[in-house]
C-alpha cells in the first residue's frame, strides 16, 4: 500500500525587526507582550510599514538554495483570514510563491513564501503573546514525493542543513513547524498539524500510517481531515474538517504594494550568498577524495567544512583530516551536545595538533584528550599538551612497568587472552592505555604485553 507524504514547514528568519513593522523580534529574551506595537497587534487603523528588506533577500536566498526558479512577475501579498486568539488583526499576511518548481534530495519543492508568525496562544490560560506576532518566516511547500517516515526524515534532515547553511534563519534552533500532508493510495489526504521537530514528524508518521492502515483494514473510510499531533502521547488527534483555500477567503492586501523580484536582485544575492551543502559534499569527494561518509559528517555543519577546508590546506592531508573531523571531533561535539560554531574549535588549531600527532609528540588518545580541552577552555594546543602532561610516553622501561602492573591487576583477563579469547587483549590495553593517561602508543603496548604473556 504506497504512502504519499508531503510538508508545509515553516522557519523563522533572522531578523532584527518584523516583517511589516519596526518592533524587535527577541521575543524569547523578553516578558510577553513588551515586544509590540499597534501594527503586530492589528490595532484599528494601524497600517503596515514597507516589507522588510532583510527577510525578503533571505527568502530569495532560501528558494535559489533550493534551486528554485525566483517569480519575475510582481509577488502579492495576501490576507489568509482565519478566526483564532493567536491572530489580533483577523488574517496573516502571507505572499504569493517567490520561488517555484525546485528540489531538494529528489523531493520537489513546489512554492517558497514569505509569511508573518501569529502570536502565541495558551489553551489552558486563554492568554496570548503576541511578542511573536509579525516576525518573518519562509514558507516551504514540498511535492507529496516522499514515501515513507525515513524517506521524509531524511529529507527534513537535509532541509535543516540547507537553511542553516544560509545563515538567514534563527541560530538556536527550536523555531521550526512543519504540517505535513498524508495519504494511503486511493484514500483521503490527512493534514497533521503541531509538529515541531524533524523526530516528532517521524514518530507523527509513523503512527498515522498505521491508524490509516487499521482503519482501512476494518472496512472504514479514511476521511479529509486536520489532525493535531500531540508528541507527549506520539498520537494524533482529529481537529476539524480539512479546510481548502476557499476557507481562507484569500485577498490581496490593500496595504501593501506588489513585491517585484529584479535581476540586478538575484545576482546580488548569488554572488554572496554560500555554496549548498550538496554541492560541497559532490566538490570535497571529488577534491579531496575523501568518500562519501566522511564528506557528509563534514559537511553536516557549514563552519565545520569551513574548518575543515582549512585544516586541509595548513596541514595538507585531506584524508587523515577527514577521518579527525569524522570520528574525533564529531564524537566530542556530540557527547557534549556542541555544534562546531558553539564549540570554539578552530581549524588552526585542529591542523596544529593533527602535525604534533603525525611528529609523535601525542597519542591518539592524547589528540582526543586536547579536544575535548578545547571545547570546554579555548587555549593554545601546546600549552594544555604540557598541562595535561599529554606528551607521548617513549621510555621503554616507564611502559614496561605499567604493562607488569596491569596484567598483576588483571589475572581474570590474562587467564582469558591464556585460553584463547583473544578480545583479552583489547581489554589489557585499554587498562594500559588508562593507567598512561592516554599517553602510550598502543602498538607498543601490544608489543610488549605479546612479549610478556609469551
Amino acid at each position: 500500500m504506497k504512502v504519499i507524504i508531503g510538508f508545509e514547514i515553516h522557519e523563522q528568519l533572522a531578523t532584527k525587526t518584523k516583517l511589516y513593522c519596526d518592533s524587535p523580534t527577541n521575543y524569547r529574551e523578553v516578558e510577553p507582550n513588551t515586544n509590540v506595537c499597534e501594527v503586530c497587534t492589528g490595532m484599528p487603523g494601524a497600517k503596515p510599514y514597507p516589507m522588510n528588506q532583510d527577510a525578503i533577500d533571505a527568502a530569495i536566498e532560501i528558494a535559489l538554495m533550493l534551486n528554485c526558479e525566483i517569480v519575475r512577475d510582481p509577488i502579492y501579498i495576501q490576507r489568509k483570514h482565519y478566526d483564532y486568539p493567536d491572530l489580533p488583526s483577523g488574517y496573516q499576511r502571507t505572499s504569493l510563491p517567490i520561488g517555484i518548481k525546485g528540489e531538494l534530495n529528489g523531493v520537489g519543492i513546489w512554492e517558497v513564501h514569505l509569511e508573518e508568525d501569529p502570536g502565541k496562544y495558551d489553551p489552558l490560560s486563554g492568554k496570548v503573546d503576541y511578542n511573536r506576532s509579525g516576525v518573518p518566516l519562509v514558507e516551504i511547500v514540498t511535492a507529496p514525493d516522499m514515501h515513507s517516515p525515513e524517506e521524509a526524515r531524511s529529507f527534513l534532515r537535509e532541509l535543516t542543513k540547507v537553511l542553516h547553511y544560509t545563515g538567514k534563519v534563527r541560530p538556536e534552533g527550536g523555531t521550526m513547524r512543519m504540517d505535513t500532508n498524508i495519504s494511503l493510495e486511493g484514500g483521503a489526504r490527512v493534514e497533521i498539524k503541531n509538529i515541531n521537530s524533524v523526530k516528532g514528524a517521524y514518530r507523527a508518521l509513523k503512527f498515522e500510517i498505521a491508524r490509516q492502515k487499521n482503519l482501512r483494514k476494518r472496512g472504514i473510510i479514511v476521511k479529509r481531515e486536520t489532525r493535531a499531533f500531540l508528541e507527549t502521547q506520539m498520537i494524533t488527534r482529529s481537529m476539524r474538517t480539512k479546510e481548502t483555500a476557499e476557507d481562507y477567503r484569500y485577498i490581496p492586501d490593500p496595504d501593501i504594494p506588489p513585491l517585484l523580484i529584479t535581476e540586478e536582485k538575484i545576482k546580488q544575492i548569488k554572488s554572496l550568498m554560500p555554496e549548498a551543502p550538496h554541492l560541497k559534499l559532490s566538490r570535497f569527494m571529488e577534491q579531496y577524495g575523501l568518500s562519501r561518509d566522511d564528506a557528509w559528517a563534514i559537511t553536516s555543519e557549514i563552519d565545520m567544512a569551513d574548518a575543515f577546508e582549512e585544516v586541509a590546506k595548513l596541514y595538507g592531508k585531506p584524508g587523515p583530516a577527514a577521518s579527525f573531523f569524522r570520528h574525533i571531533v564529531k564524537k566530542v561535539l556530540g557527547y557534549n551536545d556542541l555544534s562546531f560554531r558553539e564549540s570554539g574549535l578552530s581549524g588552526k588549531a585542529i591542523a596544529e595538533l593533527l602535525s604534533l600527532r603525525d611528529s609523535g609528540k601525542i597519542t591518539d588518545a592524547g589528540a582526543e584528550q586536547v579536544v575535548r580541552t578545547l571545547v570546554k577552555q579555548p587555549g593554545d594546543v601546546r600549552r594544555i599538551i604540557e598541562k595535561k602532561r599529554l606528551i607521548r610516553i617513549d621510555e621503554d622501561h616507564v611502559l614496561e612497568k605499567a604493562v607488569k602492573e596491569v596484567l598483576e591487576e588483571n589475572p581474570g583477563a590474562v587467564k582469558d587472552y591464556k585460553s584463547g579469547k583473544a578480545e583479552a587483549m583489547n581489554f589489557i590495553i585499554g587498562k594500559v592505555m588508562a593507567k598512561t593517561r592516554g599517553r602510550a602508543d598502543p602498538k607498543v603496548v601490544r608489543k610488549l604485553l605479546i612479549k610478556e604473556l609469551g
